[in-house]
């Protein structure tokens, strides 16, 4: 394989990475099944930054290149963004943004703009930061959100302390605005969250290097499934239990 190649070769840190965001994000989503587990919303700020950090993860080893993969990438996170909004919508009947996925799109689309020479690529990420900017506020995690896949894959190769630069874009992108003022009354979870949130670009990466022999099970196309179907399960808990 020549230097330039990107390597096919499986990443076991990286599909660790993978099950412990999805591990996170279901146990975020507990809190909303009836019971009093506020505690979860501590590890549950660690998912969307890995799922960031997974997605710099395969574009810094794709490279610069235009790969049909990153194509088809995008494809599947706008497909089940449409799959996924019902059930969200149900299990979140309250909610006033869209479903994580759109965020994670135009993220990709921003990152892969960056990182690509091609005109049509920096093009789209263009149009991807403006409308984030425009319709941050139905996005999940908003325009911060969309950039931290582009702030972790700037700091992927760097020394860990970089990482504190996607750890401050992470700390944009939840609740700051309502965490502050609760740490400044003593909030031991609110500091906690933002502690994590900081936080979560570092440990992500630290992973990444110090697990490379890691053999969890790939995460394949398939684990796109399981974004809708958790919501769809928890529904069912809920509705057991309350």
């Amino acid at each position: 394989m020549r230097a330039s190649e990107p390597s096919t070769r499986r990443d076991g840190a990286l599909d660790l990475l993978k099950w412990l965001a999805l591990l996170s994000m279901v146990l975020d989503h507990l809190r909303y099944v009836g019971w009093q587990l506020d505690m979860l919303y501590v590890p549950g700020r660690l998912a969307f930054p890995w799922f960031c950090l997974a997605m710099a993860a395969n574009l810094a080893r794709a490279g610069s290149a235009a790969p049909k993969g990153q194509w088809r990438y995008l494809g599947w996170l706008l497909l089940f963004s449409a799959l996924s909004e019902i059930p969200y919508r149900l299990f979140m009947a309250n909610a006033d943004t869209l479903n994580v996925l759109p965020t994670l799109a135009l993220g990709l689309l921003v990152a892969r703009g960056w990182q690509s020479p091609g005109l049509h690529s920096r093009l789209l990420g263009l149009g991807a930061l403006v409308l984030a900017a425009l319709l941050g506020e139905h996005l999940m995690f908003g325009l911060f959100g969309v950039l931290l896949p582009l702030a972790t894959l700037l700091v992927i190769r760097r020394p860990g302390y970089w990482s504190l630069l996607p750890g401050a874009v992470c700390v944009a992108a939840n609740e700051w605005q309502v965490l502050w003022p609760a740490l400044r009354h003593g909030n031991d979870l609110a500091g906690a969250a933002l502690l994590a949130c900081l936080l979560a670009p570092w440990l992500g990466l630290a992973l990444l290097r110090h697990a490379r022999n890691a053999c969890p099970p790939p995460m394949r196309r398939w684990a796109y499934g399981l974004y809708p179907a958790h919501f769809l399960l928890l529904l069912g808990v809920r509705w057991i239990v309350t």
